[in-house]
Parts: structure tokens; C-alpha cells; sequence
């Protein structure tokens, strides 16, 4: 009797927990809408697949379009959460923007692995300067002008044409500007710039490291190479510059700091007011806590745990 009554109360025990377990599971009901930048699109998805997981009842939709349309869809309250690849203006703070950092990556110069000039660009890299030159100025116009030899091989410049976090971080390094001070050939999206690139061996473009890397190899997609940066400028890029043969190699230099910031940033989710939603504020939470730990083999950096901290108590 007592070995009955045992069994009973065990197995009470574990049905209750499996029912507690699929309570817990199936508590949150609803859905979320994200859109906006690309860079943090690839992310974003990874971030609504593993919480659909847990909680299979919401739905999650997320589109790309560019940071200018996140900041834009979420002040109109179109979407709950707009993915934005820059910082959050003041202007937009004072529509209502609230924002929160959730990951960091960074912009990279992107060049065809077949450019005549390849191991040479690679030796030497580009200077911020001489990007300036280029993208800003248009004083650097070949190839030559950017190794300082006589090659008159023309620089066929890329640029985007969306609003995007990718150009007007881009355009901050290289003095300040904004986005709409860059020259070049217009472009939609990052996915746009990188078949852009691959298809031109004297295109010069910016990527954001999610479209510059294949994110199963690590390696730079087929007929893309990272342009290096000549962090020191001494005409060519020294060991501790040398870090871009795959994505893992560059995520663990910005990490580190030793490359420049910009074109490393932050990326936010923003909405219009603190959000109330309970689903949005799980999912938020998931993102800080659980959620980091898909940046990295995604091509993302953490952010530490200060910062992910201020973030929670900002949720809160």
C-alpha cells in the first residue's frame, strides 16, 4: 500500500510539473512585427525562432527595408519594434523614440576578390583618409590613388539608396558626414551592394559583416573580399590589422577594440514609448538574457553585461 501510495504521489508530481511546463510554455499569446535595418535582420530572425520555440504561440513577423524605415515604421506605430543600425537621434528621442542596445557589428569596405590590384589592396589596405577621398570628396577616383602608384584603373563607387544605418555609420568615419554626403553609384540594401560588388572587379562598396561573410563557412561570400583598414596609417596593414580572413577573426578584433569605432557600432530596437505589450517585453527580455548567446555564431557581437543590464532595468 504505501509502495501505491508512493508511485501515486510521484507520478501526481511529475504530471503537475509537465503541466506546469507546457503552462509555462504556452503562457504568452500574441504577435510582434519588427522591421527595418539589415544588419540586424539576420539576427532578428534567429532571435524569433528560438522564442517561438519556447513559446510556440506567438507570432513573429520581421522585414528588412533599412534602419530609416525601422525608426519610421515604429514612430508610427506600424510595427512594435524597429531594428536600427546607427545611433537613435535626438530629433527621434523627442517623437518618442525608446530605444535599447541588443547586439553590435560593424561596417566594412567591400571590394571584388578578382580586382587587378587585389593583393596589393590587401597588403596595403585603405586609410580613412583616403576612403574620405573616395566616398566624400571624389578627389581619389582610381585605384592608384588609393595605393599611391600610377595605376589609372578606375574606382567604381557603390553606395546605398535606402535610408540605412550602414551608410550613415560609414559616412560618420569618414569624417563626420552623413549618408547623404557619400558618392556613388545607388544601391538597395546590403544584399543589393554585395551582388553589386561581386559582379564588378573595380567596385568599392560597404557591407555590413552579415552580408560581407557566409555565416556557415565564416569565410567572405563568393567574389567579395574585406577591404582592410589602415588603422595607424603606415602604408600597409601590419599583424595586429590583419584580421578579416574570416568573420570570427574580425568579430573577436572589434570585440577587442582594434577596430575602429565607427564603423563598429551598436543596434538597437526601438518603439514608440516604452513598450506595455507583455509578448514584446518577453521577447525583449529573451534578447538581453537568453538571446545573446546566438549573436556570436550568427556574426554578431555580445554586448557585456553592464550594458546588457541597463538595458534590462530599462525594460523593467
Amino acid at each position: 500500500m504505501k509502495k501505491i501510495i508512493t508511485l501515486t504521489l510521484i507520478l501526481a508530481f511529475i504530471i503537475g510539473l509537465s503541466n506546469q511546463t507546457q503552462a509555462a510554455t504556452k503562457e504568452l499569446k500574441g504577435q510582434i512585427s519588427l522591421s527595418g535595418a539589415f544588419a540586424l535582420y539576420p539576427l532578428a530572425v534567429k532571435w524569433a525562432e528560438e522564442f517561438k520555440k519556447l513559446h510556440p504561440n506567438v507570432k513573429i513577423d520581421v522585414s528588412g527595408g533599412g534602419a530609416g524605415k525601422g525608426i519610421t515604421d515604429a514612430l508610427a506605430k506600424v510595427v512594435d519594434l524597429g531594428m536600427v543600425s546607427r545611433e537613435v537621434k535626438p530629433e527621434e528621442v523627442a517623437k518618442g523614440a525608446w530605444f535599447v542596445a541588443v547586439a553590435k557589428d560593424a561596417v566594412v569596405p567591400t571590394i571584388n576578390a578578382k580586382n587587378p590590384k587585389i593583393k596589393e589592396l590587401l597588403a596595403k589596405g585603405i586609410t580613412q583618409s583616403a576612403a574620405t577621398k573616395v566616398f566624400v570628396s571624389g578627389e581619389f577616383k582610381s585605384w592608384g590613388n588609393v595605393l599611391g602608384n600610377a595605376s589609372t584603373l578606375p574606382i567604381h563607387v557603390y553606395n546605398r539608396s535606402d535610408a540605412c544605418g550602414a551608410g550613415e555609420t560609414w559616412a560618420k568615419y569618414l569624417g563626420n558626414k552623413k549618408q547623404e554626403d557619400l558618392l556613388g553609384t545607388a544601391v538597395f540594401g546590403d544584399p543589393g551592394v554585395a551582388s553589386a560588388i561581386q559582379k564588378d572587379p573595380l567596385g568599392l562598396g560597404y557591407n555590413n559583416i552579415a552580408y560581407a561573410y557566409d555565416l556557415k563557412t565564416k569565410r567572405p561570400n563568393p567574389g567579395i573580399l574585406v577591404l582592410p583598414i589602415d588603422v595607424n596609417n603606415n602604408g600597409k596593414i601590419d599583424a595586429n590589422e590583419n584580421f578579416y580572413a574570416t568573420s570570427t577573426q574580425l568579430i573577436q578584433a572589434i570585440a577587442l577594440g582594434k577596430y575602429p569605432s565607427p564603423p563598429a557600432r551598436d543596434l538597437y530596437l526601438v518603439s514608440n514609448g516604452k513598450p506595455t505589450n507583455p509578448v514584446v517585453i518577453a521577447f525583449l527580455k529573451f534578447i538581453l538574457t537568453e538571446g545573446q548567446k546566438y549573436n556570436v555564431p550568427n556574426g554578431y557581437i555580445s554586448l557585456p553585461k553592464d550594458k546588457l543590464n541597463k538595458g534590462i532595468a530599462k525594460i523593467k
